[in-house]
């Protein structure tokens, strides 16, 4: 089989561990040449406008002779959008694409089992972390709770799967016809359907530099990803107000044979509790719609979701590639 393989690598600000990351990236894909593995294989750095020197490194490295390719994107979009931009070049590049985070936490050594998998037929394969010994207690069961959460709400998604995974150019060019901007590819390419397996691994600790993805981050893509794959939420507004409704009745009900057996209603304090109560159920009812709708005005105005200022390692007559939408 004459497979051209590309690994792609979002970066941001990942001048300390590049140069480690790309030494082993290099030695497997010279491996699994080698072994007849694949025909041909090529890394392509994705730079997200990194501040540091990372954009310096990976022409460096493409100038010395490493299968290095690198888009250089014109400003940071975010880790999604530049994992897409990636996944879109290979969709039209490669026959089988592998996406792994630069910090290489993500065992490399699993990648022949993926390619092994693919060379069986199957379209999808998802690395999938055994343990999370690396992570502090707070990471390790807030992640919990979001894919259990995530799984209630109704979306697909593969447990403890980050972005680590292959897939081939058919579920590339699928997921390319995705038109929407809010993007959730954990999601995305569970709900593509095709033939998968999974592959388990150990994470490691990072090697340098410091993690891209603090509380707040992690908050932030935890709640695009529910509310782009789930209306759940809006359903659940709608039975909190309805228990609301049910409430209020008791409490008319409650208060109508009161007053007939002449009894006093304390006011002040239900009358404070419950509109305290009925203002922060209305509030974030209100908070959960915004979210809704300001996807919406995200989806409605088409921007593209990424602009390249620069590509290297282009082979001759190659154009730079540009957002399919």
């Amino acid at each position: 089989m004459n497979t051209h393989l590309l690994i792609v690598v979002p970066c941001y600000n990942e001048e300390a561990v590049l140069p480690e990351t790309n030494r082993r990236l290099s030695a497997l894909l010279q491996r699994l040449e080698k072994e007849g593995r694949i025909q041909e294989g090529h890394i392509l750095y994705v730079d997200d406008g990194s501040r540091d020197g990372t954009w310096t490194l990976i022409c460096s490295f493409a100038s010395e002779g490493f299968p290095v390719r690198g888009l250089k994107l014109a400003h940071n979009v975010g880790h999604q959008h530049a994992l897409w931009a990636g996944l879109e070049y290979a969709a039209s590049h490669a026959d089988v694409a592998i996406s792994i985070d630069a910090d290489l936490q993500d065992d490399v050594e699993v990648i022949p089992q993926m390619i092994d998998y693919y060379r069986q037929g199957t379209d999808i394969v998802y690395g999938v972390r055994q343990e999370r010994c690396t992570d502090t207690f707070f990471k390790k069961h807030t992640a919990q709770a979001f894919y259990k959460l995530m799984k209630e709400m109704g979306g697909e998604i593969v447990y403890n799967h980050a972005d680590f995974r292959l897939m081939s150019r058919r579920t590339l060019q699928a997921l390319m016809q995705y038109p929407e901007r809010n993007l959730f590819l954990r999601g995305m390419v569970c709900s593509l359907g095709f033939p998968s397996a999974v592959v388990y691994y150990d994470r490691q600790k990072r090697m340098a530099g410091e993690s891209k993805y603090p509380f707040k981050k992690m908050l932030s893509f935890a709640i695009d990803g529910i509310t782009s794959f789930s209306v759940r939420p809006l359903r659940y507004i709608v039975l909190v107000g309805l228990l609301m409704i049910l409430v209020t009745l008791v409490a008319i009900i409650y208060g109508i044979i009161s007053y007939a057996k002449g009894d006093t209603i304390p006011g002040w304090t239900s009358l404070l509790v419950s509109t305290w109560f009925i203002g922060g159920v209305v509030i974030t009812s209100v908070g959960i719609i915004g979210e809704y709708v300001g996807k919406i005005y995200t989806e409605v105005k088409r921007r593209p979701l990424y602009l390249i200022e620069q590509c290297i390692g282009e082979e001759k007559g190659e154009t730079l590639p540009t957002p399919s939408r």
